[in-house]
């Protein structure tokens, strides 16, 4: 599996493009500048199958309408961020932005659902940083979304957040291999080693 990532919109969300047999994929987390994305779809050889979300707050979801459109892609979200992606851009709204509202219907998530697109990813669910959060998961690889970032971790004072189950959710990574790749939904990539050993939440 090839991954390719863009920084988007003014919050510079990470948008991923997961590459794997023969082109096909799917795009994960599609935040906000659909012709840049579309480009490096297309520049990346990118078929792509899906739309995977980690989470549905707005910075994560400000680009799905317009790829919907284009694309005619279904949209994967857990059920447990639903809420949050039907009010999607009225909470843009509240920060003083402005996102086209995904469409719906959307196809629902589970923990351990495992999904094909030419790259065989495990579903996790990962709540606390948002009710219905998930990480996408391939050995040697995980999409993390908000819940872990390099030094860092997702904010749990949000609406819908939950510090307990997020402290959890990370408990649960620290059990991958150390040498996983983390891709996270703002900021560089890391690894589950860099972070057990160095990452103030999750080292000891």
């Amino acid at each position: 599996m090839k991954v390719y990532g863009l920084s988007v919109g003014p919050l510079q969300e990470n948008t991923y493009l997961l590459v794997g047999e023969d082109g096909r994929g799917a795009i994960v987390d599609p935040g906000d500048e659909p012709e840049r994305i579309l480009a490096e779809t297309r520049r990346a050889g990118l078929k792509p199958e899906a739309i995977l979300l980690t989470h549905a707050h707005f910075d994560h979801v400000g680009a799905v309408a317009p790829l919907v459109e284009v694309l005619n892609l279904p949209v994967y979200l857990h059920p447990g961020d639903l809420t949050l992606y039907q009010n999607a851009a009225q909470n843009a709204a509240r920060w003083g932005l402005s996102i086209p509202q995904p469409p719906e219907p959307v196809w629902l998530l589970a923990e351990g659902q495992t999904l094909d697109f030419g790259l065989g990813l495990e579903v996790l669910f990962l709540p606390g940083h948002a009710p219905g959060h998930v990480g996408f998961y391939k050995p040697g690889h995980l999409v993390s979304g908000d819940v872990l970032f390099r030094g860092g971790i997702g904010r749990y004072d949000l609406p819908g957040s939950d510090p307990q189950a997020l402290f959890a959710s990370l408990q649960k990574l620290t059990r991958l291999p150390p040498q996983t790749v983390v891709y996270p939904g703002h900021g560089p990539l890391t690894t589950m080693a860099e972070e057990i050993a160095s990452n103030p939440y999750l080292a000891g």
